[in-house]
C-alpha cells in the first residue's frame, strides 16, 4: 500500500495558542482552571488537558467565583464578558485571532446599522460568538438553499461575514447567490475563512485524485474536520473521518492500493501517526509526505500569561 501523507495538516496556529494558553495558566495559577465549551474541538486534547487540571463547562454559572476562566478558540459574545464580570472571573481569552477579526467585523457592521449575513454552521461554538458581537441585526445562512430563500427587510445597509472553517468552494457558491440577490451587499475587506482552514483543503482538493480512499484524522464535533472529508466526496474519493486508529475498520482497506491521510487543524500528530502504524502493520507500506503549502503562522499568547521578555 502506498500512503500519501498531506502537508500542511494538523493543529494550525489558533489550536496551539488555545492549548498554550490553558497550559500556561495552570502553570502560573494552580490547579483548576476553567475552560467554557472545548479549548478546541478535539477529544484527546480535552482529555488531556482535564488530566492536567483544566475543568470544562457549559455555563459560567458553573464557574466558582474568583476562578480563572478561559474562552476558548472558538470565542464568545459579549454576554459571556458580562457573565464572567458579574461573578469576578479573571478571564484568560484563548479566542484565536482569526475569529477575533470576525467579531470585530460584526461589531463594526452592527454600530454602522448593518443588516449582517453570518455564513455558518447552526450551534457552532463559534457562529454563537460571532451571532452576539452582531447585537440580534443578523441573519444564519447556512447553505446554498438559506441563501435563495432568505428575506431580509429592504435595506441598502447589508453586508456578510463568515465561519473561519466553511468549505471555501460552498461559501462562494453561497456568496455568488447573495451578492445576485442583494447587488449592494458588503463584502469583508479580507476573506473569513482562515488560513489553515484553506490550505489543508487546497491540499485535499489537489492530492484526493491521487488516492483510492481518503483518511481524515479529527473529531466529528470538528467542522474543519468534517469538510475536509466533505471535499474528498465531492470529488468522488470515498472518505472516512475517524478520531484515531481505533475507529479505522480493516474492511475499508480491501484492494486499496493507494490511501490519502490528513487531519484537522485542532489534532495533536500522534494521531496521526498513530494512523500510519495502523496501517503498517496491516500490510507493509512506503509513505510519501507531499506539501502544497507553506505554513509559519504563530500567535503569541495573551499579555496576562505571557512570559517576560
Amino acid at each position: 500500500m502506498h500512503i500519501i501523507l498531506a502537508k500542511p495538516r494538523g493543529f494550525c496556529a489558533g489550536v496551539e495558542r488555545a492549548i498554550q494558553c490553558v497550559e500556561r495558566s495552570l502553570e502560573l495559577f494552580g490547579k483548576p482552571v476553567y475552560v467554557l465549551n472545548q479549548i478546541v474541538h478535539n477529544t484527546h486534547v480535552v482529555n488531556s488537558l482535564q488530566k492536567k487540571g483544566a475543568v470544562f463547562v457549559r455555563n459560567i454559572e458553573d464557574v466558582p467565583e474568583n476562578s480563572i476562566l478561559l474562552f476558548s478558540a472558538h470565542g464568545v459574545g459579549p454576554e459571556q464578558w458580562e457573565k464572567a464580570q458579574k461573578r469576578h472571573l479573571k478571564v484568560i481569552d484563548a479566542t484565536c485571532p482569526l475569529v477575533e477579526r470576525v467579531h470585530r467585523s460584526a461589531k463594526k457592521y452592527a454600530e454602522q446599522d448593518y443588516t449582517i449575513i453570518l455564513i455558518g454552521d447552526a450551534g457552532h461554538d463559534e457562529t454563537i460568538g460571532t451571532m452576539g458581537w452582531a447585537k440580534g441585526k443578523v441573519f444564519l445562512v447556512q447553505n446554498i438553499h438559506d441563501a435563495q430563500t432568505i428575506e431580509i427587510p429592504e435595506n441598502d445597509y447589508i453586508a456578510y461575514i463568515t465561519q473561519t472553517t466553511l468549505s471555501i468552494e460552498d461559501c462562494k457558491k453561497i456568496v455568488d447567490i447573495l451578492h445576485e440577490r442583494f447587488p449592494h451587499l458588503q463584502s469583508p475587506s479580507s476573506g473569513n475563512i482562515c488560513y489553515a482552514t484553506t490550505n489543508r483543503q487546497k491540499a485535499v482538493l489537489s492530492l484526493a485524485k491521487k488516492a483510492d480512499i481518503v483518511i481524515v484524522v479529527g473529531d466529528s464535533e470538528s467542522a474543519n474536520s468534517r469538510r475536509l472529508a466533505d471535499i474528498a466526496r465531492s470529488v468522488g474519493k470515498t472518505a472516512y473521518l475517524v478520531l484515531d486508529a481505533t475507529e479505522i475498520k480493516t474492511k475499508w482497506l480491501k484492494d486499496v492500493k493507494t490511501v490519502l491521510i490528513t487531519s484537522g487543524a485542532s489534532v495533536p500528530e500522534e494521531h496521526v501517526q498513530g494512523v500510519l502504524k495502523f496501517l503498517s502493520n496491516w500490510e507493509p507500506c512506503s509513505i510519501e509526505e507531499i506539501c502544497v503549502a507553506s505554513e509559519n503562522v504563530h500567535f503569541k499568547i495573551p499579555p496576562a500569561i505571557r512570559e517576560k521578555e
